[in-house]
This record gives C-alpha cells, sequence and structure tokens, in this order.
C-alpha cells in the first residue's frame, strides 16, 4: 500500500495542493480475506518474492481463518511471485510443501481480471479510506495508519463481508 493522489472536489479556480515526498514509499502486505465472515488476514513482507508468497500461505494456514479440517480456497493473481510459488508447490509437487498442498486449493484468475478478486475489493477500501490523498511523514507512519485500519476487520464484520461477496453484484 503506498499514497496516491485522486479526485478532490475543490472550489472553481483553485490551486490545491497536496504533499508528497520525493519518490515512491510502500508498504507491503499480503492480505486473504475470508467473504463468508468478512475476516481478514494481513501478513507483513520486506519484498514480494515467491518465498514470501509461501511463507504468506502458511502464515494463513496457522492463522485460524479458516477451521481445522476445512480446505482454503484461494484466488491468486497472475503475479510472477504468486506463478512460481504455484509452480514450485503444485506442478513440481516439492515434499517441503505438502503441508500447504494438504489444507490450500489455488484458484488462479484469468490475465486482467483484478475485480474477480475478493482481496482487491479490501485494497481499494484501503486506499480510500486510509491512503488517497493523504501525506504520510514516513514510511513508518503509512504503515503504523494500516496496521490499525486492518486490525479493525481481524473478526467477523459485515463491511468485508458484504463488499467480497460477488453472489448479489452485477
Amino acid at each position: 500500500m503506498g499514497t496516491t493522489i485522486t479526485r478532490k472536489w475543490v472550489r472553481k479556480g483553485s490551486k490545491p495542493k497536496v504533499a508528497s515526498p520525493p519518490g515512491k514509499q510502500s508498504v507491503p502486505f499480503s492480505g486473504y480475506v475470508a467473504p463468508a465472515t468478512g475476516v481478514l488476514h494481513t501478513v507483513k513482507t520486506s519484498w514480494f518474492t515467491y518465498s514470501s508468497v509461501i511463507e504468506s500461505f502458511r502464515n494463513l494456514i496457522a492463522s485460524g481463518i479458516v477451521d481445522e479440517g476445512k480446505r482454503i480456497a484461494l484466488v491468486l493473481d497472475n503475479a510472477p511471485w504468486h506463478k512460481k510459488a504455484i509452480r514450485l508447490i503444485y506442478d513440481e509437487l516439492l515434499p517441503e510443501y505438502a503441508d500447504i498442498r494438504e489444507r490450500m486449493d489455488v484458484i488462479p484468475l484469468p490475465p486482467y481480471s483484478p475485480d474477480l478478486n475478493p482481496i482487491e475489493q479490501v485494497w481499494r477500501k484501503t486506499r480510500r479510506d486510509v491512503t488517497h490523498n493523504r501525506y504520510f511523514r514516513n514510511k513508518e507512519e503509512l504503515e503504523g495508519k494500516l496496521d490499525v485500519y486492518f486490525e479493525g476487520f481481524k473478526e467477523p464484520n459485515e463491511e468485508l463481508k458484504t463488499l467480497c461477496d460477488f453472489k448479489h453484484k452485477n
């Protein structure tokens, strides 16, 4: 997640300015939402790699977001780090990833279809509520705001449940 600048209503002729530091700062999060309950699970990482993705899968399994004994159906986009993790876990059937195969199935999305991924709805809402048109003095301040925001969705909630429920969307 990073700061973004978007539309804003202003008086005609005015020249609003949004302070922003030079360069682009972001805080990488992997996120998983259970559409049936609205529970959000996030994992901070230093960078997105296939190994950080595999680590976040294990973190998700250990989180209890899905009851023990039930399989996790995980929707993934076509990011290169996702593709390599899928290849290692499911295509090459490497034994060190048997724990993930036992609990999780992956649903790969077709290219250019982020709107079909429930977590993308959460990221869109997060940007709107936390980062759009906001200035953060440093990466730590941005990370702190995101941590507090995400904490509010660690319990079952109707807001994310409704947001990620594709059964009723037109």
